[in-house]
């Protein structure tokens, strides 16, 4: 009797798991099998598939007036010349972009020796003054220090130097002189790895198509760090008059109006509904759904962030106090300058790249050059806090649906 109970919750077991995994074979192939789903390319395509002619590609295109842009600390080195190497076996070696790399204090000669060594590219060291790393002069410091304390819940949110970058990556990088030399840039962080080869230039491919600021990718933000800024950010496009422009849909939850618009179809046969008011956090009919491009990786025209309109946004941003009463990234608030400001055929999804930060991984076999993906972490694209649908959506949608 026993033994048939077995067999039987044996078979039922198997039957379960065979149902989930048929339910769910596609997400698990994408997700760990790394295969994703074609995008429309109207307006935006990869600027390669598979591996180019890298001498060729090296050799023939001039070279853009770029650098690469690290901020970081003499601590940092070991994640640094991580990064330096990933990115230099991946694409530098060819190109011999240089390096820009700034921190709040000077960099040790220790710490230039070993970076120099590890590239032949020119790498330039400097140090961000006061004027663009502290608060506002004209802000009570004593408000701005105990709004940051009481932040101490949340990751990072009591430490100073935490919003000090943020607001640094958001409003002030670009007015650095050793930054303000070039036309593009390309930030790096400590500690990022790249997965795929990179056979062509990406400064050269923006150009060529226009493109100001490129991406590899978008998930969600935690909206606790984050509660007033896109409330400045309604009012900031209000009071500067902005057009909407055909990416700021990318920023939007559109769920309410999509079930309005369902009932306002099934009204059609007169069937009576009372339709739902609007939730809580719109905003002029307006719902911010979190999304953003991680900007730890993003490859940008600088003109972009030294446009006065860009700086308008942050102006009015400052003045609200929420890179210290809160904990706005930098991540989010460049996104949304780039919903508020460009067009969708502007911004580039870099998904042939292979690249890693932390846990998170977009590495596209299928579509990159001599890719090792790391199959220890899930591609990002499939993923539930992943915006990448969102972005398909925007740009035309999926070519498989």
């Amino acid at each position: 009797m026993a033994f048939k109970k077995n067999r039987l919750f044996f078979f039922v077991f198997v039957f379960i798991c065979g149902t989930l995994w048929f339910q769910n074979w596609h997400r698990f192939y994408r997700v760990f099998l790394k295969k994703l789903r074609p995008i429309n390319e109207t307006y935006d395509a990869p600027f390669a598939i598979g591996c180019k002619n890298v001498a060729y590609e090296a050799n023939t295109h001039p070279r853009m007036n770029a650098t690469f842009m690290m901020l970081t600390r003499n601590s940092d080195l070991d994640g640094v010349l991580s990064s330096i190497k990933s990115i230099e076996k991946r694409f530098n070696q060819h190109f011999n972009y240089p390096y820009v790399f700034l921190n709040d204090e000077s960099f040790s000669e220790g710490f230039k020796e070993a970076v120099q060594k590890v590239t032949q590219s020119k790498v330039q060291f400097g140090v961000v003054g006061q004027e663009l790393w502290d608060f506002p002069s004209n802000v009570d410091q004593s408000l701005i220090d105990e709004a940051i304390a009481k932040q101490a819940g949340m990751k990072y949110g009591n430490l100073p130097s935490y919003h000090k970058m943020c607001r640094f990556f958001s409003k002030e990088f670009y007015k650095h002189p050793l930054v303000q030399q070039y036309e593009w840039y390309w930030r790096l962080e400590p500690e990022v790895s790249f997965s795929c080869d990179i056979s062509y230039d990406p400064f050269y491919y923006m150009q060529k198509y226009d493109k100001v600021y490129g991406f590899v990718i978008a998930i969600e933000e935690r909206a606790a760090t984050i509660p007033n800024l896109f409330r400045y950010t309604i009012a900031h496009k209000k009071a500067a008059n902005l057009d909407t422009t055909d990416l700021w849909k990318f920023f939007l939850n559109d769920e309410y109006d999509k079930h309005v618009q369902i009932l306002k179809e099934e009204q059609k046969y007169d069937q009576v509904f009372v339709f739902p008011e609007p939730p809580l956090d719109s905003i002029n009919g307006e719902i911010y759904n979190l999304c953003h491009f991680w900007s730890n990786f993003e490859i940008a025209r600088l003109d972009f962030f030294q446009s006065k309109e860009y700086n308008d946004y942050m102006n009015a941003l400052e003045e609200a106090g929420g890179f210290w009463t809160e904990r706005w990234g930098d991540a989010p608030v460049h996104s949304l300058a780039v919903g508020l400001l460009l067009n969708r055929s502007q911004v580039h999804y870099f998904r042939d790249l292979g690249y890693q930060h932390t846990t998170i991984q977009h590495c596209a076999q299928e579509l990159g050059c001599n890719c090792d993906c790391p199959f220890t972490l899930p591609e990002i694209e499939p993923i539930s806090d992943s915006c990448i649908n969102r972005w398909a959506e925007v740009m035309g949608g999926f070519l498989d649906e």
